[in-house]
């Protein structure tokens, strides 16, 4: 059976009811039910200055998942790394390491938006160059030995748990592939075609072929008895709030619109409702390398419905998918 994941971007646009707060708690009780029920990763994003409250600090949340859970792991897809302090980040990242207890896939990425930079204090034209001289200043800081650094002598401690602390690399373009392949221990993206470019790039700079790319479920998956209909109206306003929000950063970033209902031949809708025997059906269809993915919080659904789903899912999807 797939590995099953379960996302938050924890946004909690002033439209819907939920708070921030509200939100969050909710949040971390779900990652402790999906630590019960043999979920496989949490996965947290990083942006800045959203309107909707998107999370912005993912190692903080890491941190406390850590306390919540004892086998899940957490992935941060990404943290915007050139916008920390490098002695921070390497701070930052082995304490989360430690309140997860060796559970943190550290994913680092370059962001898009230069407003985000600006906001930092940070040339966004040298966003990739501080990419290729933060990655071997973090593992050399993770070794706990004192080395120099502005013109003094530091040292990172306490030390992750995980020795030596993998790295792992997102991005679209073929200089983050490349840096991925040379720099890296492995390549984070949901886009199949730029995992071939990392595999392109492994290639290129001798390193092993990962692989073909895990198979994936939706981005987005609900599953339901109820009318689907029904259910589609509850939720599209999130569905749509998550779209606009994406469309904001997009045209920041110098892209186009974004249209996740205009669909390429054989491509699955990025959102879908199911019944649980079509989630079990989708299961078995991913097998043992793909992921199946909830997002039960997107874009602030109101945490009693997500819990209501999350049932369903723990009563008639989950024994299915033991073995």
């Amino acid at each position: 059976m797939p590995v099953k994941v379960m996302n938050f971007d924890l946004r909690h646009p002033a439209q819907f009811r939920p708070t921030g707060a509200e939100i969050y708690a909710a949040a971390l009780d779900m990652c402790t039910w999906a630590d019960d029920h043999g979920f496989h990763r949490i996965g947290i994003p990083e942006h800045h200055q959203n309107d909707d409250g998107y999370i912005s600090c993912p190692l903080l949340f890491a941190s406390a998942v850590g306390g919540c859970s004892r086998k899940i792991k957490v992935r941060t897809g990404i943290v915007i790394a050139p916008l920390y302090d490098p002695l921070r980040l390497a701070e930052e990242v082995a304490v989360a390491d430690l309140c997860l207890r060796g559970r943190l896939e550290l994913g680092l990425g370059l962001g898009v938006l230069r407003a985000d930079y600006e906001a930092f204090g940070v040339d966004f034209s040298r966003r990739g160059q501080l990419m290729e001289e933060l990655i071997p200043f973090l593992r050399r800081a993770w070794t706990g030995e004192p080395f120099e650094y502005n013109g003094t002598t530091v040292r990172v401690a306490p030390r992750p748990v995980q020795d030596p602390m993998p790295i792992y690399l997102g991005g679209m373009t073929q200089a983050a592939t490349d840096r991925a392949a040379r720099l890296a221990d492995g390549f984070h993206t949901v886009v199949p075609q730029t995992w071939e470019r990392y595999r392109e790039s492994c290639r290129k700079f001798g390193k092993p072929d990962p692989g073909p790319p895990a198979p994936r479920g939706p981005l987005f998956l609900w599953v339901t008895k109820q009318d689907k209909a029904k259910v589609l109206e509850q939720l599209k306003p999130h569905f749509d709030q998550q779209i606009e929000s994406y469309d904001e950063q997009n045209r920041k970033a110098g892209g186009g619109l974004i249209n996740p209902w205009e669909l390429k031949p054989n491509q699955a809708p990025p959102y879908q409702i199911v019944t649980p025997e079509e989630a079990i059906d989708l299961a078995s269809t991913l097998g043992p390398p793909g992921e199946l993915i909830l997002q039960p919080l997107l874009s602030a659904i109101e945490p009693s419905l997500a819990w209501e789903m999350l049932g369903l899912v723990e009563r008639e999807v989950l024994p299915h998918m033991k073995h």
